[in-house]
C-alpha cells in the first residue's frame, strides 16, 4: 500500500488540475497543492472538517447526496473564474465520497506542489486518471505496468496492460532504462503507432533507490509541439509590440537597479537618489552631459510613492522659447493662430499626480522662469489664453549640465527659482572620475547593443579595457556607447572586442596606457623594441641583413632578438 500510495503521489504531481475528495460524510480528505493555492486554503486546517464548513461555495455535498456527476460546470471565486467536473464515487453502490476536479480558465497552470494524503485517496486514483485527459503510466521497480490512464490505453489501443512489462505494452519505451539509470528524461521524442511523440520519464524514489518511474506523453505529435512553439513566438512578438508600444507612455522606465556603477563618488550619488526618492521635495540633478541624469530621474520617480503616476519630461533647451509656455501650461482653443481647436493640457496637467522632468533647466529663458516660480509656488497652473486656475500635484525632478550658482551669480538664472529647485541636489560624477566602473559599463553596454543590434558579441578583452580606462572621456557614458556600438560594428568574424576595434585616438598612445596600468620601463622597452623590429622586417621583407643595417646592430644580436620576440615567420 505504501508503494501505491508512492504511485498515487506521483501521479497526481503531474495532473495538471485542481483536485477535492470528501468521504461519505462530506469530511475533506483529499487536496492537492493546486488546489491549496487556487483557492487560497490550507489541506491541514481542513482536516476533519466538513467541506461546507470551509468552503461555502462547494456543491459536493449535493453531488454526495444525488450521486450524480456534474461536468464542465462553472463556478467563481474572487475575480477568477474555474470549470469544474464534479464526480460521486461509488461501491457496490453506495456513495463512499465525491471528487471535484477543477482548473483556472481565468490563468491556467499546471499543478507543482506534491500532495500529502493518506490510504484511502488511493480509492480515487483510478477516477482521476480516466477522467483527466492525460497520457500516464506508472511502472515498479522491474518495469511491470502497474497503472496506466485511459487516455494513454486509448491511444496505443490496449485495454488491459497492468501485469506486463512496460517493453510488451509501449513501443520504444525507455522506461525500464531510467530504472537503471535512476536519471530524469524529459523532452524525448519516441514513435509510438507511427507517431512521434514527446514524452517525459521520471524515476520514482525512496531513500535514495529507485523504485518505479512515471511516463507521461507531453505531447501526442511532434507538430503540437511546433506549433505551440509558433504560438509563443508570435506571443513574444505581440509582447514586444506592447512593449514598444508602452514606450510612448508616460512611464519611467529604469529603476536604480538598471544604473551601472559602483565606485565611491557614484555610489554616494545612487544613496541619496533612493533617500531622495522617499521624500516629495523637488530634486535638482547636476551633472555633465551623459553622466545618467535623466536616468537618475526615472529611478527617483520609480522608486517613489508617485511609482504609479505619470511620469513626464520635458527638454527646456529642445523647445523654442515662444512655444515653451504652451507646452508647460497648455493654451486654451484660440489662444494663438494655429491652436488647436479644443485647447490642450500642458505638461504640468498631463503630469498630475506623478513626476516632470524639466531637463536642461539651464538654458530656460528668465521670462519663463519667472512663471515656472509661480507654478512652483501656487501648486496651479493657468493655461495660455485662458482664465481658469487648476491645482496640480506634482513632483519636479529638474537636471541640467550647467552652473546654476554662476549663471545666479551672473544674472542668467533666478535666485529664487534656484533655491526652490536645489531642495535635494545630486551630484553626478563625470565617467573620468570612476574609471574604476568603466569595466561593468562596458560590459553593460556591450550587452545592450549587441542586442539592440542582433549581433552576437562573447565579450571584450583586457588589453581593450585598458584603453578604454586610460581615455579621459569628456563625452562620459554617452561617448563610451558609441564607441563600443562602433567596435560591435567592426567585429567581423571576432567574438570579442580588441584594441583593433577601437578608434585611433583611444589606441596611439599606447605607453601612457601601459604607464597607466603600472607597467615598469622594461617591458615598454622591450615592447617598443619588438615593434621597431618588427615594422622594420616587414619594410625590408625580412631581409636581414639590411634590418640590421637600418637598426645599427649586428646580425648576431638581431638574430637573437628575431627569436625572443617570436619574429621568425615575418617576411
Amino acid at each position: 500500500m505504501e508503494l501505491m500510495d508512492k504511485y498515487f503521489y506521483s501521479v497526481l504531481k503531474f495532473v495538471r488540475d485542481a483536485v477535492i475528495g470528501i468521504d461519505e460524510k462530506g469530511v475533506i480528505i483529499l487536496m492537492n497543492g493546486l488546489a491549496e493555492k487556487l483557492l487560497k486554503i490550507n489541506l491541514e486546517d481542513c482536516r476533519g472538517k466538513r467541506i461546507d464548513q470551509v468552503i461555502s461555495y462547494s456543491e459536493l455535498l449535493r453531488v454526495l447526496k444525488t450521486e450524480k456527476e456534474e461536468l464542465n460546470q462553472y463556478f467563481s471565486k474572487g475575480d477568477r473564474q474555474f470549470i469544474v467536473d464534479r464526480i460521486p464515487i461509488l461501491d457496490q453502490g453506495k456513495p463512499r465520497g465525491a471528487l471535484a476536479i477543477f482548473h483556472d480558465i481565468t490563468d491556467y497552470e499546471r499543478m507543482s506542489k506534491k500532495i500529502d494524503e493518506d490510504e484511502g485517496y488511493i480509492d480515487i486514483l483510478n477516477t482521476i486518471l480516466d477522467t483527466i485527459n492525460e497520457r500516464v503510466v506508472v511502472v515498479d521497480e522491474k518495469a511491470v505496468i502497474t497503472m496506466m490512464s485511459k487516455a494513454y490505453k486509448e491511444f496505443i489501443h490496449v485495454t488491459n496492460p497492468e501485469g506486463r512489462h512496460v517493453t510488451e505494452v509501449i513501443e520504444n519505451t525507455r522506461l525500464h532504462r531510467v530504472l537503471e539509470t535512476g536519471i530524469m528524461e524529459v523532452g524525448e521524442i519516441q514513435e509510438i503507432m507511427g507517431n512521434k511523440v514527446i514524452a517525459m520519464r521520471i524515476p520514482l524514489k525512496k531513500h535514495g533507490k529507485v523504485i518505479g518511474a512515471i511516463g507521461k506523453v507531453m505531447f501526442s505529435d511532434v507538430g503540437d509541439l511546433m506549433n505551440l512553439s509558433k504560438k509563443i513566438n508570435k506571443l513574444e512578438e505581440e509582447l514586444q509590440y506592447y512593449k514598444e508600444e508602452l514606450k510612448g507612455e508616460r512611464l519611467a522606465k529604469y529603476f536604480f537597479t538598471d544604473i551601472v556603477g559602483n565606485s565611491p563618488a557614484f555610489k554616494a550619488a545612487k544613496e541619496m537618489g533612493r533617500k531622495v526618492a522617499k521624500t516629495d521635495s523637488n530634486v535638482l540633478i547636476l551633472g555633465e552631459s551623459g553622466t545618467g541624469k535623466e536616468l537618475f530621474a526615472h529611478s527617483i520617480h520609480n522608486a517613489s510613492n508617485r511609482c504609479y503616476g505619470p511620469f513626464v519630461k520635458i527638454n527646456c533647451a529642445a523647445i523654442p522659447s515662444e512655444l515653451l509656455e504652451s507646452e508647460l501650461f497648455g493654451y486654451e482653443k484660440g489662444a494663438f493662430t494655429g491652436a488647436n481647436t479644443n485647447g490642450k493640457k500642458g505638461k504640468f496637467e498631463v503630469a498630475h499626480g506623478g513626476t516632470i522632468l524639466l531637463d536642461e533647466i539651464g538654458d530656460m529663458p528668465l521670462s519663463m522662469q519667472a512663471k515656472l516660480l509661480r507654478v512652483i509656488q501656487e501648486k496651479e497652473v493657468e493655461r495660455l489664453g485662458g482664465n481658469i486656475t487648476r491645482s496640480i500635484d506634482v513632483r519636479i525632478i529638474a537636471s541640467t549640465n550647467k552652473d546654476l550658482e554662476n549663471l545666479v551669480d551672473r544674472g542668467k538664472f533666478r535666485k529664487d527659482l534656484y533655491y526652490r529647485l536645489n531642495v535635494m541636489p545630486i551630484k553626478l560624477p563625470p565617467l573620468r572620475e570612476r574609471k574604476e566602473d568603466i569595466r561593468a559599463l562596458t560590459n553593460a553596454l556591450r550587452i545592450k547593443v549587441a542586442n539592440r543590434l542582433g549581433i552576437y558579441v562573447e565579450g571584450i578583452s583586457k588589453d581593450a579595457i585598458q584603453y578604454l580606462e586610460a581615455h579621459d572621456w569628456h563625452g562620459n557614458i554617452r561617448e563610451l556607447e558609441n564607441i563600443i556600438e562602433r567596435a560591435i560594428n567592426l567585429l567581423d568574424s571576432d567574438l570579442i572586442i580588441k584594441p583593433k576595434h577601437l578608434p585611433s585616438k583611444l589606441t596611439k598612445d599606447k605607453y601612457r596606457v601601459a604607464y597607466r596600468n603600472h607597467r615598469n620601463l622594461k617591458n615598454i622597452v622591450e615592447e617598443v623594441e619588438k615593434e621597431v623590429i618588427a615594422e622594420c622586417l616587414i619594410e625590408t621583407r625580412g631581409n636581414k641583413n639590411k634590418t640590421a643595417k637600418i637598426l645599427g646592430i649586428s646580425r648576431v644580436a638581431l638574430y637573437k632578438k628575431i627569436e625572443r620576440y617570436s619574429l621568425e615567420t615575418i617576411k
